[in-house]
C-alpha cells in the first residue's frame, strides 16, 4: 500500500511540473499533439446604409408653374437616391492570422483561467466569427398614370370660326360673313390657366369658409370636412405642376475589416450614387462614404509591434486600443462614437497557472 501511494504522489508531482507549453503556428505547421488552438481576437465593423429612393415624375403644367402660380417647379422625371441613416456595428472575431497552439495538460486551474479569458474576450477559439446577415430592397416601379385623377376640366373647348363665302345679289357679288362652331382640343397652356384658376378660386373659397365670409354655415366636423376636401383638391391640382413623388427604401449591409499595417486608417465603407443608389466600395460610379479610425487624442492610429514570442507557462492574449471611429461623406460627418480594436491593441503574456481571486 505504502508502494502505491508512493507511486501516485510521484505522477501528481510530475503532472503538476509539466510545462505548459505555447506556440504560435505558422501556415502550414503541424499542430502538436494534444494542444488545443485559439486565436488573437480581431475587431471587424459592420456598415448598415439606408438611402430613400425618390421616383419623380414632372406634371404636365410643370413649365407654365412660374407663369401661372409663380413658382418653380421641376420639369425632368427621375429616380435619385439620397442617403437617409447609417449604423455602425463591431464584432470581435477570430483573427486568421494569429494562431496560437497551447498545451494545458490536465492542469484545472490553467483551464479554467483559459476559459475565463476566452469569456472576457482576449482570446478567441480559431473558428469564432461573427455571423452577417445582408439585406436589400429594391424600389417598385414609378405610377405614371398620377395625374390621370388630377384633372378636373375638359380636355376639349368650343372655338367659333368666321368663315365668308360670296353670294350673288341685286347689287353685285358680296361676301357674307357665316359664324361656324367648332370643337378642337385644348392646349397645353391654355389648360394649365384654367388649373391654375381653379387652384385660385380653391383658395379663395376656403379663405371665405374660414372666415365665416359664405352664405353656407360651417361648422364643426362640417367645418373640418370641407376644409380637408378643399386641401385635398388644391393639393391634387398643384402636382399638375410640381409634380408628384414615390418613396422607397433601400438597405444594404458592408463589411470593413481594418488592417493595422496601413499606414492611415480610412477606409472606404460603400459608395451612394445619386441615380443608382448605395454601391460597394469598388463601384467608382459613386461618392465614397469613408469610416475613419482615431486615437482619442486625435491622431491616427499607431501601427504596434506585435511580439508574439511565447513562454514556457504563459498565455499570449491580446487588449484593444480604444478608437474613434467616425463615418463621413466627405464633408459632413455622419456618425462618430467610441469603439475597441483589437488588432490595434497590444499583444501581451499572462501566466496560466496561476490563482485568480473571485
Amino acid at each position: 500500500m505504502d508502494k502505491v501511494y508512493k507511486t501516485l504522489l510521484t505522477l501528481t508531482a510530475i503532472l503538476s511540473v509539466l510545462p505548459l507549453n505555447s506556440q504560435v503556428i505558422n501556415p502550414g505547421e503541424a499542430v502538436p499533439k494534444g494542444a488545443i488552438v485559439y486565436s488573437l481576437p480581431s475587431t471587424s465593423f459592420r456598415v448598415i446604409a439606408e438611402a430613400t429612393l425618390e421616383s419623380f415624375t414632372a406634371g404636365p403644367f410643370a413649365r407654365f408653374s412660374q407663369k401661372y402660380l409663380g413658382i418653380s417647379a421641376r420639369e425632368s422625371s427621375g429616380e435619385f437616391y439620397t442617403l437617409s441613416s447609417v449604423e455602425l456595428n463591431s464584432f470581435v472575431e477570430a483573427d486568421r492570422s494569429a494562431n496560437i497552439a497551447l498545451n494545458l495538460g490536465n492542469n484545472a486551474r490553467a483551464t479554467a483561467n483559459f476559459l475565463e479569458m476566452m469569456s472576457q474576450g482576449l482570446v478567441m477559439w480559431s473558428d469564432a466569427g461573427a455571423s452577417k446577415n445582408s439585406y436589400v430592397r429594391f424600389p417598385g416601379a414609378r405610377d405614371i398614370t398620377a395625374f390621370n385623377t388630377a384633372l378636373a376640366a375638359s380636355n376639349l373647348t368650343n372655338v367659333n370660326t368666321t368663315l365668308y363665302k360670296t353670294i350673288r345679289t341685286n347689287s353685285g357679288m358680296e361676301r357674307v360673313p357665316v359664324q361656324q362652331t367648332q370643337v378642337v382640343e385644348k392646349s397645353l397652356e391654355k389648360r394649365a390657366e384654367e388649373t391654375a384658376t381653379a387652384i385660385f378660386r380653391l383658395r379663395a373659397k376656403r379663405l371665405e369658409i374660414i372666415t365665416g365670409e359664405t352664405d353656407a354655415t360651417f361648422s364643426g366636423e362640417a367645418l373640418k370636412a370641407a376644409i380637408n376636401e378643399i386641401n385635398r383638391l388644391e393639393e391634387e391640382y398643384l402636382s399638375l405642376f410640381i409634380g408628384k413623388s414615390t418613396y422607397d427604401k433601400q438597405r444594404m449591409t458592408f463589411d470593413v475589416v481594418p488592417v493595422r499595417e496601413s499606414p492611415r486608417q480610412i477606409y472606404i465603407a460603400f459608395r451612394i450614387s445619386e441615380n443608382q443608389g448605395l454601391l460597394p466600395a469598388d463601384n467608382v460610379s459613386g461618392s465614397p462614404v469613408v469610416l475613419e479610425l482615431l486615437k482619442e487624442n486625435g491622431q491616427p492610429a499607431a501601427s504596434f509591434n506585435m511580439d508574439l514570442t511565447a513562454e514556457r507557462g504563459r498565455v499570449l492574449y491580446r487588449v484593444p486600443e480604444i478608437m474613434i471611429a467616425k463615418i463621413s461623406d466627405g464633408q459632413n460627418t455622419l456618425l462618430q462614437t467610441r469603439v475597441p480594436v483589437y488588432q490595434f491593441g497590444k499583444v501581451l503574456s499572462f501566466p496560466i497557472d496561476i490563482a485568480l481571486g473571485k
